[in-house]
C-alpha cells in the first residue's frame, strides 16, 4: 500500500468535508469528526495494525518514531501540503492508533471566531496571567492564537510560545515570535519557562499548564513583568482557580492565593456548540479579576465567583448561561443544546 498517497487522500477528504479530526484505528476504516460528530469513511480501506504502524513512518521523524516505540505514545505536529495537524500516536491492545487534529493555516480574528471584542483588552496588557479554559477540542488553542496574533500585528514585543507540539505557526510582523516545541527545541515546560527569564521575553504563551513547577513559574512570570497566556482543561473560572491552588501543598496555598489574586487578569471559559445553520459557535464565560474577584481568591471563597460574574456585566463579565440564552434567543443554537452544555441548567431555564 502507498501510505503517503493514502494520507494525502485522507487529508483531502478532511479539508473537503470541513472536518476537525482524523482517526486511524486497527481493523477499522478511517474516521473523521465533522462539527462534533464522527463519520466512518467506508469507501476507504480497512487498516490493519501493521498498516497504521507503517503510516507512523510517514508522519513521524526517525527520532520521534524511536520515542514513540519506547514510550508507547507521543504528541507531534505533521504537515501535508497546505494542511497542518496536531497529532498523537498511541498503542491500544498492542496495535497502533493515530489521532490528527487539523490546525488551520489562517489565524482567525476574534470577530471571525464569534468571540467577544473585550478579549482584545487582555492582549493589550503588559503583564499578568490570562487563562483560556474548557474541555478538550473546544477551541482553546484557536482563541490563544487569535490573541497572540493581535499582539503580533500591533506592537513590537518578544513573544515566546512553549508548546507540545507547536500548533499555529505565526508569521513575524511587528513582533518577534519564537515558537519552542517540547522534545525538539527544549526538554520540557519548566525548563523552557525558566530559560524565558533570560531571553528578554515580553509575552509567554504556554500551551498547557502541566504540573506544579509550570504553574508556579508561570505565576511568577506574570508578577515580574510578563504577559502570560495559557490553557487548562477545566469547566469554569471558579474551578480553574481551585485547580491551580489545589496543585500546591497545603502550606503553600495561602502564598499562591496571594500571588494569583495579584497577577490574574481573567479567565475565559468556552464551549463550541452546534449551530442551527451548520458548523459550531462558541458559548463562553468571562471572569475579570477586579477587586471583588481578588478578595474572593485571597479569602478562599471561590464558590462565590459565579455571583461576581453575574453582577459584573457592566465591566464585561459574562456567565455561560447568559451566553447560551443569548445564542438561543438569536436562533444560533437550539434550547436543547443550550441545556446540554449548561453547567447550571435549572438557572438557565429561568432565562428562556
Amino acid at each position: 500500500m502507498d501510505y503517503k498517497k493514502l494520507l494525502d487522500e485522507l487529508v483531502s477528504v478532511i479539508i473537503k468535508e470541513n472536518g476537525s479530526d482524523l482517526h486511524l484505528s486497527a481493523d477499522c476504516c478511517p474516521a473523521i469528526r465533522v462539527h462534533g460528530s464522527l463519520f466512518f469513511l467506508k469507501k476507504m480501506p480497512v487498516l490493519s495494525g501493521a498498516d497504521i504502524l507503517n503510516i507512523t513512518t510517514e508522519i513521524l521523524t526517525p527520532k520521534y518514531k524511536g520515542i514513540f516505540l519506547e514510550r508507547k505514545e507521543i504528541d507531534f505536529s505533521y504537515e501535508a501540503g497546505q494542511a497542518r495537524f496536531r497529532g498523537n500516536c498511541f498503542f491500544s491492545q498492542g496495535s497502533v492508533g493515530i489521532s490528527l487534529r487539523l490546525i488551520p493555516k489562517k489565524i482567525k480574528t476574534l470577530a471571525e471566531l464569534s468571540l467577544p471584542p473585550i478579549l482584545e483588552d487582555f492582549a493589550q496588557k503588559q503583564q499578568g496571567f490570562f487563562l483560556v479554559v474548557g474541555p478538550i477540542g473546544h477551541g482553546k488553542s484557536t482563541t490563544l492564537a487569535a490573541l497572540i496574533e493581535i499582539i503580533n500585528q500591533n506592537r513590537a514585543a518578544h513573544i515566546i510560545t512553549i508548546e507540545d507540539p507547536v500548533e499555529y505557526v505565526f508569521e513575524r510582523k511587528k513582533s518577534i515570535v519564537d515558537q519552542r516545541e517540547i522534545k525538539t527545541d527544549t526538554k520540557d515546560f519548566p525548563t523552557a519557562l525558566r530559560s524565558s527569564f533570560r531571553q528578554d521575553a515580553d509575552v509567554l504563551m504556554i500551551g498547557e499548564m502541566r504540573g506544579i513547577e509550570t504553574i508556579a513559574t508561570s505565576v511568577t512570570a506574570a508578577e515580574t513583568g510578563h504577559l502570560v497566556l495559557s490553557t487548562l482543561h477545566t469547566n469554569n473560572a471558579a474551578q480553574t482557580i481551585d485547580r491551580i491552588i489545589g496543585v500546591f501543598p497545603a502550606l503553600q496555598q495561602s502564598q499562591i492565593r496571594l500571588q494569583l489574586a495579584g497577577s490574574l487578569l481573567g479567565v475565559f471559559s468556552q464551549r463550541l456548540i452546534p449551530r442551527i445553520s451548520g458548523g459550531v459557535i462558541p458559548a463562553y464565560e468571562l471572569l475579570i479579576n477586579n477587586t471583588a474577584t481578588a478578595n474572593l481568591i485571597r479569602e478562599a471563597r471561590t464558590y462565590e465567583i459565579p455571583n461576581v460574574i453575574e453582577t459584573g456585566s457592566k465591566e464585561g463579565m459574562v456567565s455561560l448561561n447568559k451566553s447560551l440564552a443569548e445564542l438561543t434567543r438569536l436562533g444560533e443554537i437550539t434550547a436543547e443544546n443550550a441545556r446540554k452544555y449548561s453547567i447550571r441548567a435549572r438557572e438557565l431555564e429561568k432565562m428562556f
